[in-house]
Order: C-alpha cells, then sequence, then structure tokens
C-alpha cells in the first residue's frame, strides 16, 4: 500500500469517527487530543497513525467503520502498518 492511499484511509476513518458520538469521546480521552487538535494534526501521519490503533482495537469499530465509509475490513491494520513504518513493529 502506497502512503497516499494509507493517509486517505485513515482520513476516511477519522471522519467516520468524528461522527460516532459514542466514541470520538473515547478517543479525545484516550489520547489526550482536542477537537482542534484534530484539525490541526489531521494531515500528520503519527496523528493518523494513533486514530487506527484506537479504532483496531476493537473488532465491532473496524466493521462499523469499515461498512460506514466503504472499506474492506483489512485496510484500517493495513494503513497503520504503512503509517507506522518499520520503527513501530508490535511484537506481537
Amino acid at each position: 500500500m502506497k502512503q497516499d492511499h494509507a493517509e486517505t484511509i485513515a482520513l476516511e476513518c477519522l471522519a467516520w469517527l468524528a461522527g460516532e458520538d459514542d466514541l470520538m469521546p473515547v478517543f479525545l480521552g484516550s489520547s489526550g487530543a482536542t477537537e482542534a487538535d484534530i484539525r490541526v494534526r489531521a494531515g500528520e501521519s503519527d496523528f493518523l497513525t494513533s486514530v487506527l490503533e484506537f479504532i483496531t482495537m476493537d473488532d465491532q469499530w473496524v466493521v462499523r467503520c469499515c461498512d460506514a465509509r466503504g472499506l474492506r475490513y483489512e485496510e484500517p491494520m493495513m494503513a497503520m502498518a504503512r503509517l507506522q513504518g518499520a520503527g513501530r513493529t508490535h511484537w506481537t
């Protein structure tokens, strides 16, 4: 997956998350981000990675997001891996 495609997927996921009244406050609380931070940092790979990390914590969130945005279920994880690069490979 190319970088720009990974960023597009992450932005789709962010757009979905922003519309989820039950999850957006949880994301803001767990990430420490504010709504202003989202507007400023939406183009940063590290921030987009944090969005994908949050959504991929729960399979139901992935399903809801992908169904709503027309993504394949594996795309958020693939995009996260691309945005993270080799430096943040998970040990498991």
